[in-house]
């Protein structure tokens, strides 16, 4: 902090040490400079963004299809690889295509998405909800940040990739249905 210098003086003093005056805010009034060494400036910047793309995550996003006319074992199948894809990280994209006769009854395969989603709800947040386009019916899946408290007492989202879901099929449901009745 020297305070408010003239340019000569300042390249001068600048020169005298071997660095450089550089402006740091050029549009105050009268001008900020720095002295530093700019070349080294540059190399720590740029170091400093081949770490942020380095340490940036990339989401990917994976698809799986289903028709109207799914049966309970392939549907439980798809299931099971959107609970694998939603615990690695990655976003899932439903879609359902309608062939034939079912574009006459696309609520069948709105019906589909929907059981879709209710299963996946503790495991899955719906980031766009099912709509028609066409022929096709989809919506996006993003995996459910999990909560976790710090030693300093904050809250710390993170992804679900650490959380095993738990698998239930229709047939143990029905078995437990049967026994509470």
């Amino acid at each position: 902090m020297v305070g408010v210098v003239s340019t000569k003086d300042a390249l001068r003093h600048a020169q005298n040490r071997g660095l450089d005056l550089v402006e740091v805010s050029p549009n105050a009034d009268p001008p900020v400079c720095k002295v530093m060494d700019y070349g080294k400036f540059r190399y720590d910047e740029s170091i400093k963004r081949k770490m942020a793309r380095k340490n940036q995550k990339t989401v990917t996003v994976k698809e799986i299809k289903f028709h109207a006319g799914v049966e309970a074992n392939d549907f439980n199948t798809k299931l099971k690889k959107i609970r694998t894809f939603l615990d690695a990280g990655h976003k899932v994209k439903v879609t359902l295509q309608y062939r034939g006769r079912e574009n006459a009854h696309k609520e069948l395969g709105m019906e589909v998405v929907k059981s879709v989603i209710a299963e996946l709800h503790e495991e899955a947040v719906v980031e766009q909800p099912p709509r028609i386009m066409g022929r096709l019916l989809g919506c996006l899946l993003a995996p459910r940040p999990q909560i976790k408290i710090t030693k300093k007492g904050g809250v710390k989202k993170e992804p679900a990739s650490d959380v095993k879901p738990s698998v239930k099929s229709s047939a143990a449901n029905n078995s437990e249905g049967a026994r509470s009745s």
